[in-house]
């Protein structure tokens, strides 16, 4: 699926914690939520991750963690464990693994379903993806 500028895509796009953690704090990345159709989908590791800072994130911008757990829980994400992209693992380790490990399982993610990626994590790139930050995608969906 290739974004077009403007467009009001109704595909998938596989999101990584960082900006699932925007969104959750009411930052910009909240936008794709909110104004476009895409569906945003994420690896069950990924949605841990977001767990693990949100009370990170409540301290930094001094909001109830209580609130941003709400905030985080309202957001629709579509979570897929291992097992569903088991099949790409081995190509997501050969194309990102030295770099960031952490990231072979949203890339195997992105890779098994054929759905572009959304991180600002500039090491999706080179790795044969579409891969968009929050500003690219919101200038590609007009916001």
């Amino acid at each position: 699926m290739t974004l077009k500028h403007g467009e009001k895509a109704a595909g998938q796009i596989a999101a990584d914690a960082n900006v699932l953690l925007s969104a959750a704090t009411g930052r910009a990345a909240l936008k794709v939520f909110t104004h476009s159709h895409l569906e945003v989908i994420s690896t069950s590791l990924n949605i841990k991750e977001v767990w693990e800072y949100l009370p990170v994130m409540a301290a930094k911008y001094r909001i109830a963690p209580e609130l941003l757990e709400s905030q985080f829980q309202l957001l629709a994400v579509r979570e897929y464990e291992p097992r569903d992209y088991h099949g790409s693992m081995s190509m997501a380790r050969r194309k990102i693994g030295k770099r960031d490990p952490d990231d072979i399982d949203l890339l195997a993610l992105s890779l098994e379903l054929e759905v572009p990626l959304w991180s600002n994590d500039s090491d999706f790139s080179g790795t044969g993806i579409e891969w968009y930050t929050t500003a690219q995608l919101l200038k590609k969906l007009g916001l």
